[in-house]
């Protein structure tokens, strides 16, 4: 009877030993929970990306203006009858 005794707790402690210090154990699964949640964050930020880029595209399709304002702070366009002035930095 001991001998059957000491080969199962022989056996329970090869499986708790792998349950957690194992490569599928605990820790892997905590590793891979941290990793989801790292992943899960960055999509929220890439939809909210996408999400105001859909919008900006949306905006220059439908009107002239959103053009018009992209033209004058990205390419510091000006429009007919407007006089471009240019103040130097004092320094």
């Amino acid at each position: 009877m001991r001998v059957i005794v000491g080969i199962l707790l022989v056996l329970l402690l090869a499986l708790q030993y792998k349950a957690w210090l194992g490569d599928a154990g605990y820790r892997e699964a905590v590793a891979l929970r941290e990793q989801v949640a790292r992943q899960n964050a960055r999509a929220e930020m890439l939809a909210e990306r996408n999400r105001l880029l859909t919008a900006e595209v949306l905006a220059l399709k439908q009107g002239y203006a959103a053009v018009e304002a992209r033209a004058r702070s990205d390419l510091g366009m000006i429009g007919p009858g407007e006089t471009f002035y240019l103040v130097p930095d004092s320094e």
